[in-house]
């Protein structure tokens, strides 16, 4: 059990801890929205890691021929959510006087289920994990039965989770501690950063195999 607890921790923080779309996200609802919606937007990051952890250890490499097909459109559906939030973001700004202000204003009236159920769409559009997941699970010669295969899969669901709650709460200090003059450059950075990795994965899901 222990044996597949560390693998199952090791394998959650390898996926979550590159840097990536869902990483910058995070920070950036930290940013704009405080530490409740960060933490909000982590555990959907982290739910959806948990869930193919999950079907990972039950199914094994049994899930590629069923995932793998959809790996590119779902990966151009990701891409244009994620051009589609920066452009938003950056609209936002441009109509806002007062960023703070208006940061303030969102964090009011966004639900924070909303954020959650936002970011757990978003991270399920990237299968890829599963098979990553997958691979693990059969090559990994301790995780025979089904008790230490659900150890695992939630090792890496908390792993996941520690780790996006830190971005989380990188961000709503980031936010904090700016102030008025480094709210509006921080938050431009973001959302540009966030187009540029959505335009990087459409033009990756263009590519011939």
């Amino acid at each position: 059990m222990l044996e597949a607890a560390l693998a199952g921790a090791v394998a959650g923080y390898a996926i979550a801890i590159p840097v990536g779309a869902i990483a910058v996200l995070i920070i950036q609802i930290g940013l704009t929205r405080g530490l409740r919606s960060g933490l909000a937007a982590a555990a959907g990051a982290a739910t959806a890691d948990g869930i193919y952890a999950t079907m990972a250890a039950i199914a094994g490499l049994g899930l590629v021929a069923v995932i793998g097909p959809l790996i590119g459109p779902l990966r151009l559906i990701g891409g244009v959510v994620l051009v589609a939030i920066g452009v938003r973001g950056l609209l936002t700004l441009r109509s806002a006087h007062d960023p703070v202000a208006a940061s303030g204003h969102e964090r009011l009236h966004y639900p924070h289920r909303r954020t959650y159920a936002e970011l757990l769409g978003l991270t399920l559009l990237n299968p890829a994990t599963v098979i990553y997941f997958g691979a693990l699970t059969i090559g990994l010669p301790f995780l025979g039965g089904a008790a230490e295969r659900l150890v695992f899969a939630a090792a890496a669901f908390l792993a996941s989770l520690s780790w996006q709650a830190l971005l989380a709460a990188f961000g709503s200090a980031l936010g904090r501690g700016a102030g008025h003059r480094l709210h509006r450059p921080t938050m431009v950075i973001g959302n540009v950063v966030i187009i540029g990795l959505g335009v990087l994965i459409l033009v990756s899901g263009t590519q011939p195999a």
